[in-house]
């Protein structure tokens, strides 16, 4: 199925305000859409027998501080063996509420990709049946993959990189 047959599929299933930045970097039709909508959209997705998209490929946290009020958000791409489709989501929410639905009922592969998200970003997923960091000690009390603290320490003198630019 061509890109444009899949937008025009989302479009019927979902109506077009459902989806916005829509594009296809690399040939992959990609579109954000809400945390509010993301559950019922991939759900929906799973089960249409048209686009049959049951498999979760991956799901990442990712961290744009310079967006104020989006800080953060989540990137799925899921796949249609039979179909031979891929399609990638993206959600967008503010970091003062990293809250998103699970999709742990929906695929099984969730699970683990949630509480990575969890552990490395802080992404909170309701209705997860064991969010818990999956790699980090549970005391820590902060998120390494968010942008907020520096990779290292910035006066450094014994580490010269040429190749690097440091």
């Amino acid at each position: 199925m061509q890109n444009a047959r899949l937008l025009a599929r989302l479009h019927t299933l979902f109506g077009e305000d459902a989806f916005t930045d829509v594009s296809e970097p690399y040939g992959l039709l990609t579109a954000t859409t809400t945390r509010e909508r993301i559950h019922g959209i991939i759900a929906g997705l799973q089960q249409d027998e048209e686009i049959a998209l049951h498999f979760l490929t991956t799901m990442c946290g990712i961290n744009y501080p310079e967006n104020v009020g989006q800080e953060l958000g989540m990137i799925y791409h899921l796949h249609s063996f039979t179909q031979n489709i891929r399609l990638r989501l993206k959600i967008f929410f503010p970091v003062a509420d990293p809250v998103v639905p699970t999709l742990s009922d929906i695929y099984l592969t969730a699970n683990w990709m949630e509480r990575e998200a969890y552990d490395f970003y802080g992404v909170i997923f309701t209705g997860h049946p064991n969010l818990m960091r999956i790699l980090n000690v549970e005391d820590m009390d902060y998120f390494p993959m968010r942008k907020e603290y520096p990779l290292e320490d910035g006066t450094r003198e014994d580490k010269t990189d040429l190749f690097f630019g440091r």
